[in-house]
């Protein structure tokens, strides 16, 4: 579980973010001029990596959120089980099984290496390579 810390002000449309324990791809973010006695605020709205599920916050151009540092790693499949697949990490021969996305359903066969992701201890299956 690797995060690092960012301030708002900082964060650019396609970074990653932390809100509420999930991790997020930022779609959008506004910034706000500051007021006379205030801070520029930030509307930045954000869709879950895995769920796609959407959040939008508002906050303080000047705080710090959580950013996660995410792995890129490459996996041989195994087996194919229905919506599950059973996969060998390529370097340190670990297997362990990964959900298959709605979008990869018919592409992943046996043998077949894959590309996933490690975000905040979730592993994410990505694509068929």
């Amino acid at each position: 579980m690797s995060k690092k810390l960012m301030s708002v002000g900082s964060l650019k449309t396609g970074s990653y973010v932390v809100f509420d324990g999930v991790a997020c791809k930022v779609k959008s973010i506004q910034t706000s001029r500051p007021g006379k006695h205030g801070h520029a605020k930030c509307r930045v709205e954000v869709a879950s990596l895995i769920d796609n599920k959407k959040i939008i916050k508002v906050m303080p151009g000047h705080e710090n959120v959580e950013v996660p540092i995410i792995e890129k790693k490459t996996a041989q499949v195994l087996s194919v089980h229905g919506s599950t697949v059973n996969v060998m990490d390529m370097q340190t021969y670990e297997t362990f099984d990964l959900k298959v996305p709605d979008n990869l359903k018919g592409e992943v066969k046996e043998g077949a290496q894959v590309s996933y992701w490690v975000i905040l201890d979730d592993k994410i299956l990505k694509q068929v390579k």
